[in-house]
């Protein structure tokens, strides 16, 4: 299929090009074939032209971290800290394993809202409750392949006991919730290898590239040197991101003292910090760890909702750009933003950072965060040369947004309307690989009704939120005593606004 998008008025991201221009865009295939000035390029036989004056073609939003596997369990939780969160999140329970199709269905939930908001691209970091199974993995990315969004998939799951994932923890509980605590998860590290064997085999370059894998640990503290040794060489042979979240919390900070050193220094001594990962909300970290991210050329992903939901406090932005350390932005998972919008994403990056930073002269500019949005995403998916600009070459992933609305009315400057004033409802078209996948707030690929109806019958069907409910309860005093006793311990730093 070619499109010609006419008379368009263009922000490339592309780098040597103007940051506003007025152009003609021609897709051949999957791949952006020209950009020419506007007007220049005539109409031939096959081509279908959408005239887009008035409208601004950008490349797609990316969502740089996701997990897809609660988008059923949006508002279902107030706010809560990821410890005692995670509780009613992720609890190990056999009647909360999905099914294949309540899988693809839940999946499919996030990826239509994000195609309609304008997002042409996400990386899920998929966990699995209690396990991680061939068939629920193929409903995943079979939602991704018939959706039309571009992702890259991970499975984040652990294969070390609860009890030393977190400080203070095995003090808390008597003998008998402590003997449960210190059992092995029912996914070890043999039946991950070969679920991610599965993964690379079946889906990493399905439907010509536009589903890649991705490898996670989820943690440091969650996972054990032989398998976290296997993982990085998955990474390494295959050129795969590797998830990693690191530092999210003041309660991981404190591990960390009892371990000897920060979970980046342990990440790193283990021989896995690279220029592959993706280093997932980087919050409580001091200026050796950003050193050490910096120089192994790693990626963060901050994720400035998610933070503010579960209190985790706030990501010393400029410390990071400082240190050209590469930023990308992602909303994190639907239970704990509620939503799957990176515009509101983007205005949360630009304006948090405000009120942690008391000199003016450092706080993130529009253009820096939309520097994050697009060019940070796709290097964070080591797909800069594919994706991330509107240029020769480059996989067709665009959007085009109505400029007659009030977010643009009058337009004084792009890029801030864009970061501030911009909600998703000026998105009038998603393009992904070539493909219009969105337009006019439907999207094209999915019957959305009937999806809909279906996720409330499955989910009513699973009661999840009643019985992570039901699990959490006797856990929670325990939990809550480990949370406030960490919260107690002196670091020598602080993350909070107002503290």
């Amino acid at each position: 299929m070619t499109t010609l998008f006419r008379r368009a008025t263009l922000r490339s991201f592309a780098p040597g090009r103007p940051r506003i221009e007025h152009a003609d865009i021609l897709i051949s295939g999957t791949t952006i074939q020209t950009v020419a000035p506007a007007g220049t390029i005539a109409d031939a036989p096959g081509i279908t032209v959408i005239d887009a004056a008035g409208h601004l073609i950008m490349p797609g939003l990316i969502n740089a971290h996701f997990h897809s596997p609660v988008n059923h369990l949006k508002g279902s939780l107030e706010s809560l800290p990821l410890e005692i969160f995670m509780l009613y999140e992720s609890p190990n329970l056999a009647g909360l394993k999905p099914s294949p199709r309540f899988a693809y269905v839940r999946t499919m939930l996030a990826a239509l809202e994000m195609l309609k908001s304008g997002v042409t691209s996400v990386q899920d970091d998929a966990f699995f409750v209690p396990a991680p199974t061939p068939e629920v993995i193929d409903g995943v990315l079979q939602a991704y392949a018939d959706c039309g969004i571009r992702a890259r998939v991970a499975l984040d799951q652990s294969d070390l006991p609860e009890i030393g994932k977190l400080p203070f923890l095995g003090d808390s509980v008597p003998p008998d919730l402590r003997a449960q605590l210190a059992r092995p998860p029912q996914a070890d590290a043999e039946l991950l290898l070969a679920c991610y064997a599965h993964l690379i085999g079946r889906w990493n370059g399905a439907e010509d590239g536009r589903l890649m894998a991705a490898i996670s640990c989820s943690a440091p503290q969650r996972v054990s040197d032989a398998y976290l040794a296997e993982l990085e060489d998955l990474s390494k042979t295959h050129d795969l991101p590797f998830y990693v979240h690191m530092l999210e919390t003041r309660t991981q900070r404190v591990l960390g003292l009892h371990k000897g050193r920060s979970l980046v220094q342990d990440f790193h001594a283990r021989g896995a910090l690279s220029a592959r990962c993706n280093v997932i909300h980087a919050i409580w970290m001091d200026d050796a760890d950003y050193d050490l991210i910096a120089a192994c050329g790693a990626s963060v992903a901050h994720n400035p909702i998610s933070n503010l939901r579960l209190g985790s406090g706030v990501m010393p932005f400029r410390r990071l750009r400082d240190r050209g350390i590469p930023i990308c932005l992602g909303t994190d998972e639907a239970i704990a933003d509620d939503s799957v919008n990176m515009w509101a994403v983007a205005k949360m990056a630009g304006l948090i950072h405000n009120i942690a930073e008391p000199d003016y002269a450092l706080w993130p500019r529009a253009a820096e965060v939309l520097d994050c949005l697009i060019t940070g995403g796709a290097h964070a998916m080591r797909h800069s040369a594919r994706i991330g600009a509107v240029a020769p070459g480059m996989q067709a992933d665009l959007i085009m947004l109505d400029l007659d609305t009030l977010a643009f009315t009058p337009l004084n400057d792009l890029d801030r309307q864009l970061v501030y004033c911009e909600n998703g409802s000026s998105v009038r078209l998603t393009m992904v690989a070539g493909r219009i996948v969105a337009r006019n707030g439907a999207v094209l690929t999915v019957d959305e009704r009937a999806l809909r109806q279906e996720a409330r019958a499955l989910a009513a069907e699973l009661a999840g939120a009643e019985q992570t409910a039901r699990e959490a309860a006797p856990w929670l005093p325990y939990y809550r005593a480990m949370y406030v006793r960490a919260a107690g311990t002196e670091l020598g730093m602080s993350r909070v606004v107002g503290g």
